[in-house]
């Protein structure tokens, strides 16, 4: 099976993001559907059911300091909403809105990864620091575009203006890998990383407690990402997990974080969930945009809610890098919203 970034071919991958079974060793070269096949039903959900990320709030506790956090994201104005999501930045440039993922499977060659952050990371003897062969690296990430957030070549380094995060999903054994501060060192041929996990999406583990991950919250990226597959497709009626926002500081964790990176007064811990009202002034906010795929993300919003996941710029919601969306479309239904029209769920809250 040849791996593929998440530009190349859509429907192929968009397939993969479906994954919440193990998919049989037979079958790996074709990743269970999203859309209806044979009569199945549509699968959506990456990780269990009961997941956090798969967790309906609808009817979980507000906290008591609800109001004083939103006024706080505000910052004494309106914070709007954005799609940290899209398209090329140019047509056929190497830039790009969003996050793109790769889909491998068992016949990808695991490759050692080295480590700034060795102690908290997966694919590491912990003992020594040095790393073992651990992750499904396509190896044309080394040199094309589109593999790696930010859209430039692994063996281009940017680690010190981005980011620069890889999502891996293993196709064969339904597993999740992602890096974080991505480089192919040439000159070393070697792979270095800020800091890696890895996940079994058949379960509900999570990273040891004070671990990070490729987050600085120690979550994972790729389930709370809005999908062009599951909002734009009319066979999938709703997106039943939450969506991973971004808020400019940070006090703490709590569930179901593992990760602290600030200690802020007055911000919002790690792991915090923020929830869209079903009434301001007396209206459904989710409304506020004609364009019913639009009304789906928004009510994910509602029923899901926003999971504080890493710190960014207020109210950025993530998604996949897809040259299917439009922006012209996204960006202006978006800034309809603000965290005004949030609430925040009670910090911890388990069901």
């Amino acid at each position: 099976m040849k791996t593929l970034p998440r530009s190349v071919l859509p429907g192929v991958i968009a397939a993969m993001s479906a994954l919440a079974t193990l998919v049989p060793a037979a079958s790996a070269a074709q990743c269970p559907p999203i859309t209806p096949v044979q009569g199945e039903q549509p699968r959506q959900r990456i990780f269990p059911a009961d997941n956090w990320w798969n967790t309906d709030i609808t009817y979980a506790p507000v906290d008591p300091d609800s109001a004083k956090y939103i006024d706080y994201i505000n910052n004494g104005g309106k914070r709007t909403l954005h799609p940290e999501f899209g398209g090329t930045v140019r047509k056929g440039g190497a830039a790009v809105y969003g996050y793109p993922y790769a889909i491998v499977d068992a016949s990808t060659p695991k490759l050692p990864v080295k480590m700034e952050y060795d102690d908290e990371s997966d694919g590491v003897d912990h003992k020594t620091g040095k790393p073992f062969a651990f992750y499904p690296i396509p190896p044309e990430a080394i040199t094309e575009p589109h593999w790696i957030e930010g859209g430039a070549a692994g063996n281009v380094d940017q680690r010190r203006k981005a980011d620069r995060h890889m999502i891996i999903l293993d196709c064969s054994n339904n597993g999740l890998y992602e890096l974080y501060n991505v480089y192919y060192n040439t000159a070393k041929q070697q792979w270095v990383a800020g800091s890696g996990a890895y996940w079994d999406m058949n379960t509900n583990d999570m990273r040891q407690e004070g671990w990070t991950s490729g987050e600085a919250s120690g979550l994972q990226m790729f389930p709370g990402m809005v999908r062009y597959d599951e909002a734009w497709n009319d066979d999938v009626p709703e997106i039943t997990h939450a969506l991973r926002v971004t808020l400019r500081e940070t006090d703490g964790h709590v569930y179901p974080a593992t990760h602290s990176d600030g200690t802020t007064r007055g911000a919002l811990p790690f792991g915090a969930r923020l929830r869209l009202k079903t009434s301001v002034d007396g209206k459904d906010p989710a409304l506020r945009s004609s364009n019913p795929h639009v009304q789906k993300i928004f009510r994910a919003m509602q029923h899901y809610g926003l999971i504080f996941s890493s710190v960014g710029t207020d109210m950025f919601i993530s998604g996949t890098f897809d040259v299917r969306w439009d922006n012209g479309i996204l960006n202006p239904a978006f800034e309809k919203l603000s965290a005004s029209d949030f609430e925040v769920v009670k910090l911890g809250w388990k069901p």
